[in-house]
């Protein structure tokens, strides 16, 4: 008598499976989370790792609710909008951060070619054997990259703000490592 049961109850598991409906709501919250974080210029610019992990997770999702696994499909839902969200709280934190960096790089930029350029004028009073015109252009560039980089920082755009002006440091350097050698060969 037992075994009668085996197929009804079988029958039963059939008929509630085909029963659930999908997690509409969480889906709809995951793809609006996602998108919210891909128009997010943070977490565009800072956040991708996560922003990236939520794209997946919406495919993620979406394959499981074609697949009808809506236990599943929601799972990933919830895991798109937890990474959609750290995507957009790591952008804005990381862009506090540059534009933060890049005002304190631009706020010493233009005195350190300045005291590069005197370094260089010492230098051709001197007489020392160096391509002046190259250092004068080289000069001349450090001065326009660094209004380039100021005005990236005006514009918002940290990241590049903070990129042109490490550059336009290492340049620095470099010039002033011509001018170091150039006394170090003349003693």
């Amino acid at each position: 008598m037992k075994l009668s049961y085996i197929p009804f109850i079988c029958f039963l598991l059939l008929i509630f499976s085909g029963c659930a409906k999908p997690p509409v709501a969480e889906m709809t919250s995951a793809r609006e989370a996602v998108f919210r974080a891909e128009n997010d210029s943070g977490a565009v610019a800072f956040g991708g790792a996560f922003l990236a992990r939520a794209r997946d997770e919406l495919r993620l999702m979406e394959a499981a609710a074609d697949s009808k696994q809506y236990d599943t499909a929601k799972a990933h839902a919830a895991e798109a909008i937890i990474a959609a969200e750290r995507a957009i709280t790591d952008g804005r934190t990381s862009a506090v951060r540059a534009r933060e960096e890049a005002a304190s790089l631009l706020a010493d930029l233009k005195p350190e070619i300045d005291e590069t350029a005197r370094n260089v004028a010492g230098a051709r009073n001197s007489n020392m054997d160096l391509d002046y015109n190259a250092l004068d252009r080289d000069i001349t560039r450090a001065y326009e990259r660094a209004d380039l980089a100021q005005a990236d920082h005006s514009a918002g755009r940290y990241q590049d703000s903070l990129e042109k002006s490490k550059s336009v440091r290492a340049d620095l350097f470099d010039i002033n490592q011509k001018v170091a050698n150039a006394v170090t060969r003349r003693k």
